[in-house]
């Protein structure tokens, strides 16, 4: 099922391969595969291609640490925050935010 989904989505990037959504669909069918590189790099794509896309930041940031990419996942958390509030989305800087306090260790809840 998935690999249909993937074969439709590459055949409308065909079209548009700018196109923010489908790079950032693309990641995420690759990661339900379990496929992380290619999924890293559809949401790198999706960065490249569209900065203030800000939904791809928390899931970017989430592969880095499955990935043991600390650095990755800080810078990914810091930069999907600036680009949160640059566009005035703050839902995705609240959700951005809880996440990258936890990957820090300020896990306030389970206090």
């Amino acid at each position: 099922m998935n690999n249909q989904r993937i074969q439709r989505l590459l055949e409308m990037l065909i079209e548009e391969p700018n196109d923010s959504f489908l790079l950032y669909a693309l990641a995420t069918e690759y990661l339900k595969l379990n496929d992380t590189q290619k999924a890293l790099f559809y949401y790198l794509e999706t960065v490249n291609s569209d900065e203030d896309y800000v939904g791809v930041y928390y899931h970017l940031a989430k592969l880095y640490e499955v990935l043991k990419e600390n650095e990755n996942a800080y810078e990914t958390y810091q930069k999907g925050m600036k680009i949160a509030r640059k566009i005035g989305d703050n839902h995705a800087f609240s959700e951005l935010q809880s996440a990258f306090n936890i990957f820090n260790g300020l896990d306030y809840e389970n206090e």
